[in-house]
């Protein structure tokens, strides 16, 4: 099961699964970030969909004891932080009362199982911003202190909070992620790799927030889910891992690059670069991001393997 199947992480996760003829169950309530064409594809290659609020908990039961998962892959999140400052209710709901609603959906329905049932796992997929800021030489790892700046990232920390505490007191057999920037196919064009294309494509200038120096890591979205399958048959409960890409770029770099493949593939729109836009900082925006996967890497056998170039013309 894939709770937020129709997003663009849960997308490539369900397309993943379906290739290796995995059974999957999409939960997705549909909101203006998913992607129905990419979803009716997958319909016609055998997934399950069933149109579901995780803040609705008497659906997600239902939905959780009659598909009956061995494995349940929580992705279903607002996941938008300038969408989080201007309106942070809907994000209380979703990523906390939702991931409350989940736990405790998947805990009835693990302890249903037989005794001798002991490959159950709930992966609880989170970001890299609850830790807030990263030093300047430093990165984020399965220590680092949660120190969440903004409604979104807020709210992410309390629901992985809430998974850990559930595995703690009641022994759910659950696992947290935490992943940097993920970048790749199908993203929904309010985020920044996409949202840089579409405004170039189209002639607008390109918003860069501050001075364009906050620094982030990207990962390509096809080996985060290499690493959400490790972490789901290999991973021990209870554990915390993060994926990194180690790609560590500044805004305006991301910017400039992306204008630059497009004076190739565009010349007519030459040169992109002066497109670009600085615009007033947005509040609370943490500098800079990064990611230490050594613990992944050593104890799941993961590693990232898409160039961020190469990734980035592909996209």
């Amino acid at each position: 099961m894939v709770t937020g199947g129709a997003g663009f992480i849960g997308g490539a996760l369900v397309e993943r699964l379906l290739s290796s003829a995995h059974r999957v169950v999409c939960i997705d309530s549909l909101t203006y970030a998913a992607n129905r064409p990419r979803l009716d594809e997958q319909l016609s290659l055998g997934l399950e969909f069933r149109q579901i609020d995780i803040a609705d908990a008497p659906s997600l039961d239902d939905a959780i004891n009659e598909t009956r998962p061995d494995v349940i892959f929580h992705l279903a999140a607002e996941s938008h932080v300038d969408r989080s400052i201007d309106g942070p209710a809907p994000f209380i709901q979703t990523n906390v009362v939702g991931t409350m609603n989940l736990l405790e959906a998947s805990l009835r329905y693990w302890k249903s199982l037989p005794s001798q049932a002991t490959d159950f796992r709930l992966i609880c997929v989170s970001t890299d911003e609850v830790f807030g800021s990263a030093p300047p030489d430093g990165a984020f790892d399965e220590t680092t202190n949660y120190d969440p700046q903004s409604p979104y990232s807020a709210s992410k920390a309390a629901a992985d909070h809430l998974v850990r505490a559930w595995n703690a007191t009641y022994g759910l057999p659950a696992v947290v992620t935490n992943c940097s920037n993920n970048f790749g196919p199908f993203q929904f064009p309010e985020k920044f790799i996409p949202h840089t294309v579409v405004r170039a494509l189209t002639g607008k200038t390109i918003p860069v927030y501050g001075d364009g120096c906050h620094v982030r890591d990207w990962l390509h979205v096809r080996d985060h889910v290499e690493g959400l399958l490790l972490a789901a048959s290999k991973g021990m409960t209870g554990s915390t891992y993060l994926f990194g890409g180690r790609n560590t770029f500044t805004n305006l770099e991301v910017a400039e690059r992306i204008c630059t493949i497009l004076d190739d593939l565009l010349p007519s729109g030459r040169p992109h670069r002066s497109l670009l836009e600085f615009v007033s900082d947005r509040p609370g925006h943490d500098r800079r991001y990064a990611i230490d996967p050594s613990r992944a890497e050593a104890e799941l056998g993961w590693t990232a393997k898409t160039n961020f170039q190469a990734g980035l013309e592909e996209t």
